[in-house]
């Protein structure tokens, strides 16, 4: 019983990083910039204002990392919906082989939308680093993977 609590509640918190990531406004940060996936807010006369991206993004890349990302989430959410549904319906001895391919699935889509923004969206900038919802994509990364090994190997038991 406690390990379904834990699961849960860590699938719950991956589900929850994972749209801190892509929602919030801080994958790349300098002084006066702060740079999402979807807008750019500028620090002017001591206020944020927001603008949008600019046209030196490569688009195809931008797209790529915004896709990925809401994908990632939806893939997670979903996950979760059936490992509840698979509770109730899965004969007892199964393992839930169809939500840990859909955690795998999230996992591969926000390594995906981190690596691409790494390798070609701020590659030749030196000025700033990467903020903390770059640092979320990351851990959200490591923690789907470990949702999605821990429902392959995952047996419905019998009580």
């Amino acid at each position: 019983m406690f390990m379904l609590a834990g699961i849960v509640v860590l699938h719950i918190t991956t589900i929850i990083l994972l749209l801190v990531a892509t929602i919030d406004n801080a994958w790349w940060i300098t002084d006066a910039v702060s740079t999402d996936l979807w807008g750019r807010w500028e620090l002017t006369s001591s206020a944020w204002h927001y603008t949008n991206l600019p046209k030196t993004y490569p688009e195809e890349y931008l797209q790529t990392v915004q896709a990925t990302s809401v994908l990632a989430c939806i893939f997670a959410i979903l996950a979760l919906f059936v490992f509840v549904a698979q509770l109730f319906t899965l004969p007892k001895g199964q393992r839930f082989t169809f939500t840990g391919i859909l955690q795998l699935i999230a996992c591969l889509c926000i390594m995906i939308a981190a690596s691409v923004y790494t390798a070609e969206l701020h590659a030749k900038e030196t000025d700033g680093g990467y903020g903390h919802s770059y640092v979320l994509a990351w851990i959200s990364f490591v923690l789907t993977f470990i949702l999605a090994v821990t429902y392959l190997v995952l047996r419905k038991k019998s009580e």
